[in-house]
């Protein structure tokens, strides 16, 4: 009762007190904000139904959040040239439409056929690779957005291409990725000038050679190539890697590193300002905290799901009451992927299973109190009727 209350007297300060200008990351530039600060989001995989995509979407309006992240992979849409088939999107589409959800696309996912100067993926060990000819890439663009037009909120173009593996095994090169950014943004725009797009979130990682770019330096080329005039958001990315609070300096001044910190997004806001791109908006495309026990690359900072609940809850916290209105969705990670098994490193950051329960993070992500604007929707009991489902929410939005 008494954590409830001081929230909602948090709240009220923080609605009526007006943006300071000494704000080290200048939220007060941002006018004009694409996404109500704070936008509620989580990725989910319900591309290939399996039966449990109403689930997992009704898991999602359940949880008072109101924008869903789905991959729409360019080599299912479109798996051989000119052979198209929506019938897996247009049925997302209902499905979101149906329950007053809004859905943020990631365009990625290159068919082989798109680029034949490399090796297959049989037989490359990579997850994603640019086509040889921007052009076929933004016709994939067009006709998403020209099908969906005023149907999809927003889109995001690509994700980590400062790794090697998002960028067909070749060394990262952001004046490269701009150019395919700005193909797919002309025609979306072109299409759909409602609509808004993201820059993909960049991997957090020191390691500088042919497998990987460090996050702020990869973003300072972007600018360097004017990444800026072809999209509406900065995307970032915020895995947990230590407590919430935690900042860069205070990781630093431990012996760690800066980009093992979720507050690593103020650093690259700090690129953002020095590029006089204050009046930008950010996005968080990826948050979360992994309880792997498997997968020796993520099980040394794993943590338990307790404290996995209570970080992601900090995390959005600590976002609605320091970093709006120049953070406006974050979207957190995830809703399982059904076919995830839990040799998927995947499979312990989810916040559901795909065995069809869900996680103590989903539960209390559900029952936080919410910060939409100047919409405050109290935090809520676990078995409150809202809670159980027994009267309807209305998410943030």
């Amino acid at each position: 009762m008494m954590r409830a209350l001081l929230l909602a007297l948090a709240s009220a300060l923080l609605i009526s007190v007006p943006l300071s200008s000494t704000d080290p990351f200048l939220g007060f530039r941002v006018t004009d904000p694409p996404f109500t600060p704070l936008t509620y989001g989580i990725q989910a995989f319900v591309w290939w139904d399996h039966g449990f995509a109403g689930r997992d979407l009704d898991w999602v309006r359940q949880m008072v959040f109101s924008h869903v992240k789905q991959t729409f992979a360019w080599e299912d849409v479109e798996p051989f040239a000119g052979a198209l088939d929506f019938s897996q999107s247009d049925r997302i589409l209902e499905e979101i439409e149906r329950r007053g959800l809004k859905l943020v696309v990631r365009l990625s996912d290159t068919p082989d056929w798109a680029h034949p100067s490399l090796p297959d993926r049989g037989s490359e060990e990579y997850l994603d690779a640019p086509p040889d000819d921007l052009a076929d890439f933004a016709n994939y663009c067009a006709t998403i957005a020209t099908r969906y037009r005023g149907r999809i909120a927003a889109y995001q173009i690509w994700n980590e291409p400062n790794l090697s593996r998002e960028w067909g095994n070749r060394p990262p090169n952001a004046s490269a990725f701009v150019q395919l950014l700005a193909a797919c943004s002309d025609a979306i725009r072109t299409a759909d000038s409602d609509a808004i797009l993201i820059s993909p979130g960049l991997s957090p990682t020191g390691t500088d050679d042919a497998t990987a770019r460090p996050d702020d330096l990869y973003l300072q080329e972007m600018y360097d190539a004017g990444f800026q005039h072809y999209i509406d958001v900065v995307g970032m990315h915020a895995p947990g890697f230590s407590e919430p609070q935690l900042s860069p300096d205070e990781a630093e001044r431990a012996g760690g590193q800066r980009f093992f910190t979720f507050r690593r997004v103020e650093d690259l806001r700090k690129i953002m300002i020095a590029n006089g791109d204050a009046a930008r908006q950010v996005a968080i495309l990826e948050t979360g905290w992994t309880t792997d026990q498997v997968n020796p690359n993520y099980s040394w900072f794993a943590v338990d799901e307790e404290t996995q609940a209570r970080n992601l809850v900090a995390a959005f916290e600590y976002a609605a009451f320091h970093w709006r209105p120049w953070v406006g969705l974050v979207s957190a990670i995830y809703i399982a992927n059904p076919d995830w098994t839990e040799s998927d490193e995947e499979w312990w950051w989810a916040i559901t299973t795909p065995y069809g329960y869900t996680r103590l993070a989903y539960i209390d992500l559900a029952n936080m109190a919410k910060y939409c604007g100047d919409r405050l929707i109290p935090a809520r009991a676990p078995d409150s009727p809202e809670a159980l489902g027994l009267v309807p929410v209305t998410p943030c939005s």
